[in-house]
C-alpha cells in the first residue's frame, strides 16, 4: 500500500490554495489541452510540492528549509521559502542551467553547486541537513511533495471536463505519481482515472528500467534534459504508484525533445525548456498516438531556460 493517497492531494489542495497558481490549460485543437505549468511561480509545477511540504511541518522552521535540485525545485523551494519567510538552502550539481543558479540566487537563498549530476548534489545536502537540522524538502520522493504536485492533475480534470489521457514527463517520478493520483482523486468512480503515459528521455529512462528490474534502479544520466529529469533512480514512492495498470511508459529521444521545443515556441509561442517540451515530444515523435476522438492532455511543466535558445 503506498503512503500517498487520493485524500492527501485534495488535502493538498485546501493547504496551498492561494499560494500555487491554478495554471491554465489550452485547448489546441479539439479534444488537445495544454496544461500550462510552466507558467507556475518560479516557472514550474515544482512550487506545489515545496509548499505542501513546508507547511505541512506544522512547526516553526527555525533552522530553515534544505533541498537538492537539478534547478527547477531548488528554484521552487527557494520561492516557497521567501513567500513563508523561511531561510532556505540549496544544492545543485554543476549540469544546472546558469538560468537557474541566477533565479535561485535572486530568491533570496544560499546556493551550493557541486557534484557532476542531481545524485551527487542529494548527497550534499543531506549532510549539511543533518548538521543544521534544516526540514529537507525532497525533490521527488516524499509524500508531501507527491500530494502537492498531485494538485495539477485535480485542475486538469477540472478544467477540462474530463479526459481520457494525461501524457507526463518523468525525471524521479514524484510529479508523475502526484499527477495519477491527482486525476484519480476527483474521477467519478473512485480509483479510476485517465490513462497517464509517462515520458522520459531514452538517455534517462528511470521508470522503465525499473519497470523491467521490478524495483529501482540507477541509470546514467546525460541529455539535453538532465538538470530537470536527470534523477539516476526513480522514487520509490513514486515507482509503486507509476507501477499501475494506469500508467504507460513511453521513451523519446533528445531529438524528439527538442523539436517538440521548437515547435511550442514556433507554432503556439510557448517558451518551454527541454524538459518541459518531453511530454508533447511524445505525440509529435508518434510515440504515443491518440486513437480517434479520444481527449488527451498534454503538461507543459517547465519554462526555466534561456530565451535565446528557443529558436535553435
Amino acid at each position: 500500500m503506498t503512503t500517498v493517497a487520493h485524500e492527501h492531494v485534495l488535502a493538498a489542495a485546501r493547504r496551498i490554495d492561494g499560494l500555487a497558481l491554478r495554471t491554465p490549460v489550452l485547448e489546441i485543437s479539439p479534444g488537445l489541452f495544454f496544461k500550462l505549468e510552466l507558467l507556475q511561480h518560479s516557472g514550474s509545477f515544482k512550487v506545489r510540492g515545496a509548499f505542501n511540504r513546508i507547511l505541512s511541518a506544522g512547526e516553526p522552521l527555525a533552522d530553515g528549509v534544505i533541498a537538492a535540485s537539478g534547478g527547477n525545485h531548488g528554484l521552487a523551494v527557494a520561492y516557497a521559502a521567501r513567500e513563508l519567510g523561511v531561510r532556505a538552502e540549496i544544492f545543485v550539481p554543476e549540469v544546472t542551467s546558469p538560468v537557474k543558479v541566477a533565479g535561485i540566487e535572486a530568491l533570496g537563498a544560499h546556493i551550493t553547486q557541486t557534484g557532476a549530476i542531481y545524485a551527487e548534489a542529494a548527497e550534499a545536502a543531506a549532510k549539511r541537513a543533518a548538521e543544521t537540522g534544516a526540514l529537507t524538502v525532497h525533490a521527488y520522493d516524499q509524500p508531501e511533495v507527491i500530494a502537492g504536485q498531485g494538485t495539477t492533475g485535480l485542475e486538469i480534470v477540472e478544467q477540462t471536463g474530463g479526459v481520457d489521457t494525461v501524457v507526463v514527463a518523468v525525471g524521479g517520478g514524484g510529479f508523475a505519481a502526484g499527477v495519477t493520483l491527482g486525476t484519480a482523486a476527483v474521477s467519478s468512480v473512485s480509483g479510476t482515472g485517465p490513462r497517464i503515459v509517462a515520458v522520459e528521455p531514452e538517455q534517462i529512462p528511470t521508470l522503465r528500467a525499473a519497470l523491467q528490474a521490478g524495483r529501482p534502479v540507477p541509470v546514467e544520466v546525460s541529455g539535453v534534459g538532465a538538470d530537470a529529469l536527470g534523477a539516476s533512480k526513480i522514487g520509490g514512492l513514486a515507482f509503486e504508484i507509476l507501477s499501475g495498470p494506469r500508467v504507460e511508459s513511453a521513451l523519446v529521444t533528445d531529438e524528439a525533445i527538442v523539436a517538440a521545443r521548437r515547435t511550442l515556441w514556433q507554432r503556439h509561442r510557448i517558451a518551454a525548456e527541454p524538459a518541459g517540451a518531453a511530454a508533447y515530444a511524445a505525440l509529435l515523435s508518434g510515440v504515443y498516438t491518440p486513437s480517434p476522438g479520444e481527449r488527451v492532455a498534454v503538461v507543459v511543466c517547465g519554462s526555466n531556460t534561456d530565451p535565446a535558445t528557443l529558436a535553435a
